[in-house]
């Protein structure tokens, strides 16, 4: 399992530009092989957090270059970023606890 961590801030007053971007990469990404799942948050101070899990890090490298990525990369670099950080991880190892059902 490889896990994409991208730390970004925006700019101002691109939020409508980065949500329609945001929504076709989110489309994109689950169509890629070996996707396995992502998820955004933003914190108070207005960084965003995306978490991108692939299967293989072929898939992870294919997402990574596709060419409406990179496209949507390129733009986010010119315009919609004030900053960014990507931490690409390989998981060593995992756990889970699962939730127990609620007895009705």
């Amino acid at each position: 399992m490889f896990v994409t961590v991208f730390r970004n801030r925006l700019n101002p007053d691109v939020q409508d530009d980065y949500g329609a971007l945001a929504a076709r990469m989110s489309e994109l990404a689950q169509a890629m092989p070996g996707y396995v799942s992502h998820k955004g948050f933003v914190a108070a101070d207005g960084e965003r957090v995306t978490i991108v899990e692939f299967d293989s890090e072929e898939g992870l490298r294919a997402w990574a270059t596709h060419p409406e990525h990179v496209a949507a990369k390129q733009q986010g670099r010119a315009s919609l970023y004030s900053e960014y950080k990507i931490q690409v991880c390989q998981v060593l190892r995992e756990s889970a606890f699962p939730a127990k059902a609620i007895a009705t």
